[in-house]
This record gives C-alpha cells, structure tokens and sequence, in this order.
C-alpha cells in the first residue's frame, strides 16, 4: 500500500513533444506508457487518488496523428521531477524510453520557473562577438589537422592560421593526450603561435584545445588551458555527458567559451523513428547545458544531414528558452571555400564558419589560404 503524501509543488510543468511510430493504438499505449515510464515507474492501478496521481505522472496534453503510422504527441511533466539538475532533466525527457523502439524527441517547451535554475551560455553569440570585437561578420574558425603531428608542428600550424586572419583556432576533436602530441605540451605551443600572431596582425584570433577526457581530468584540462592562455575550450557531450559542459560553463575560475562536438551523438539522431531531434540535441540541450556554440555536419558535406535538418539547429539556437542566451551555429564536416556563398545564403551573418582540411587543399601557403577565406568572406557579406 502506497502511503498518502503531501507534495509541495509549484503548478508549473515543461512539455516534450514526441514523435511516435506505430498505429494510432499502438502509438497511444506508448503515450500512456511515456507517462508513467518517465515519472513513477509504477502501475497506474496501484497509484491511489492524490498528487501523485494527479502531478507527478505526465500528462498527456495533445494527440495528433501525421500519418497512419507517425504521431505526434504533447507530454508534460511538473518541473519538479527533474529536480532543477540537468542530468535529471535529460532523464524525464528520454530514459527509459530511449530503450523503447518509435518515440523520438522533437521538442522542448522549458517554463521561465525551470529556466531560471540554469545559467547556460556564459558569452552566447553577443557575448562571444564582443569576446573577439567581432560585432558583424560571420566568425571564422578550423581545426588543427591532422592528428600524428607533433605538438610543436601543430603549434607552427596555429600561428600560420591566426596569422592569416581566422579568429578561432581549435583543436580537431580527435586530439586529446595522445604521446606524439600531449595535451599539456600542445597547448603551450599552439597559445604561443597564436599570440605570436595576433602580435604582428593586432587581432585578436583565440586558441580553443580540447579538454574531453576521462573524468577526473577534464576540469584539470580546463584549468591549465585557461592558466596559460587559452581563449576558449572544444567539449564532446557525447563522451562526456552534456552536465560537464553546464559545470565547466558556470565556474568562475575558467569563464571561457565553450564549443560542442557532436562526436558519438550520431546514433540520438540517424534515425527518424527514434533518438533526440536535431533541434533539440544540437540546440535546445546545448544551450542549457551551457555551451556558446554548437557544431554540426552541414548539409552537403561528408555526412548525412539534410539542409532541413541544418536549419533547425539553427532554430533549437535561437528559440526563446528564458533568459538562455542564444549560442552558434557552427557547421562543418567536409566544408570548402567553394561552399562559403552557399553557407552564407543559408546560415546568414549569425554562424561559425568552420572549414578544415579544404584549408591545406587550396594550395601550399595556408596563411594565404585563410587570407582568401577571411576576404572571400567579407566580399559576400
């Protein structure tokens, strides 16, 4: 027997739409059982009369069917089940049935009440222009490639970069602390070779490692990267879970700008039965997690998103969430110089372009190379 309870709760719910595969039976057993899977766990017939009947378990608030076989479905929990902590949140929105075959994530309506609990992007996209005096062109950035080169080479190759006018210099995310090129090593060259830069143009062109690690290392890598100069940090939330970005992002002994890998995220989104949305994963749970700026394939590249999906990320990075600033698109993936009118066309002035191995491509003088990059940029804004 089930104890009576008295729960002191605000009234104030979030909502999650989800897609859900099947027939219109089919999908609303799912519904009724997302609601009581992602709160109590619990049969619905031993819940008695009571608030926890009545609040706790999710409500179904809307029902609509697309098709015969995709439905979409309006959810809402009280704010409370999350407990105002990010890993909680990411629980009641997707847990246990992210084990389930045909639901998926499409969006997220988050009440100003469960917002206010969470910082999100210390810069955002105005502060990060004001970070780099940068207040209206698109932001230039790549990565340094590839890996095998020693941290002195890859040190050589950030001052050739910063030289030729990129504003952001970040590691590719494949390099972490590997012996040919350590992270601690590495990051002491490649902040040199940008200032060294940045003293014979007078920009002001920033360095971003990348500090996934295993756990116990992460916040250590954060700390020395800002101890000696870095100007920002690359986090993949796929390996590291998405709360040490919300962590990293709100300590005010780094308070540099994060950018979000989308590395081993592929399987929340490939689907389109189940997983997370593009939107959402790419923008929504990013911004909240704190990050400044999220990148992503773009569509045309060397994977598989459609420019549909492209543009809404760029709606989950934009979509009013409270007081969560706004953060950077930044797609990438096999981008060149050749694709920059079309970026632009798309992504508009608001975006990160990223352009990598097309770089070293174009021709052998890569301070040139970026040179053509920055001006073939601004003759099209």
């Amino acid at each position: 027997m089930i104890p009576s309870t008295t729960l002191n709760l605000s009234g104030n719910r979030f909502t999650v739409w989800y897609r859900l595969s099947g027939t219109k039976d089919e999908a609303q057993t799912k519904a009724d059982n997302i609601c009581l899977e992602q709160t109590v766990e619990f049969p619905y017939a031993l819940i008695p009369d009571g608030p926890i009947r009545d609040h706790i378990i999710g409500k179904i608030e809307s029902f609509d069917s697309i098709d015969d076989h995709q439905h979409l479905v309006k959810i809402s929990y009280a704010i409370e089940t999350t407990a105002f902590e990010l890993t909680q949140t990411l629980n009641v929105i997707y847990g246990n049935i992210s084990l389930i075959p045909g639901i998926r994530v499409e969006g997220l309506e988050l009440p100003g009440e469960y917002l206010r609990n969470f910082q999100g992007p210390r810069f955002g996209r105005d502060g990060l222009r004001q970070l780099l005096n940068i207040p209206k062109r698109p932001l230039l950035c790549t990565a340094l490639k590839p890996m095998g080169l020693s941290a002195k080479q890859l040190g050589e190759i950030a001052y050739q970069l910063a030289l030729g006018g990129l504003d952001i210099i970040k590691d590719d995310h494949g390099l972490s602390n590997q012996p040919f090129a350590p992270f601690q090593e590495r990051v002491r060259y490649c902040v040199e070779g940008v200032e060294r830069a940045n003293r014979q143009t007078g920009k002001q062109s920033i360095y971003m490692p990348n500090i996934t690690a295993p756990a116990e290392r992460v916040f250590e890598n954060a700390l020395f990267a800002k101890e000696n100069g870095a100007g920002g940090l690359l986090i993949s939330p796929g390996l590291t879970g998405f709360d040490i970005i919300r962590q990293i992002a709100i300590d005010p002994n780094i308070k540099l700008p994060i950018f979000s890998h989308p590395t081993f995220l592929g399987s929340m989104i490939n689907s389109p039965d189940n997983g997370i949305a593009h939107n959402v994963i790419f923008g929504q749970l990013t911004r909240l997690a704190g990050a400044d700026a999220t990148i992503f394939p773009n569509y045309g590249g060397r994977f598989s998103f459609s420019l549909e999906e492209c543009q809404k990320i760029v709606t989950g990075t934009t979509i009013p969430m409270g007081q969560i600033k706004t953060i950077f698109p930044v797609p990438g993936g096999g981008m060149s110089l050749a694709r920059i009118n079309d970026m632009l066309q798309v992504y508009g002035n608001d975006v990160v372009l990223l352009i990598g191995g097309d770089l070293h491509r174009h021709g052998p003088d890569l301070t040139e190379n970026c040179r053509i990059f920055k001006t073939t940029v601004e003759s099209l804004i």
